[in-house]
């Protein structure tokens, strides 16, 4: 995954929106986690504190910054309900 942007993102001055975090951050895996965050920080930069796309990105960046350095963790005590893929569950490997 590359961390360059899509030109249109921010072309002529426009402003980004929390529509435009949520585009980067839908398919976010562990393996391209950290590039992610880094669009997104790019995306949000200059943003006045409180805007609505700039809350949803810091509020990301943090999930992000986490899912990159622990990978996948869903159904390991952080979602209870939720199985742990069988990938990432030694019980059932």
């Amino acid at each position: 995954m590359s961390e360059a942007e899509h030109p249109d993102r921010r072309a002529n001055g426009r402003e980004a929106t929390v529509d435009d975090v949520r585009q980067l951050m839908g398919a976010s895996t562990p393996h391209f986690a950290l590039q992610l965050r880094n669009r997104i920080g790019r995306l949000i930069r200059g943003l006045p504190e409180g805007h609505p796309a700039r809350v949803e990105g810091e509020r990301e960046i943090a999930r992000l910054t986490t899912l990159g350095f622990t990978g996948e963790v869903r159904g390991h005590h952080h979602e209870p309900g939720i199985e742990p893929l069988s990938s990432v569950d030694p019980e059932r490997v």
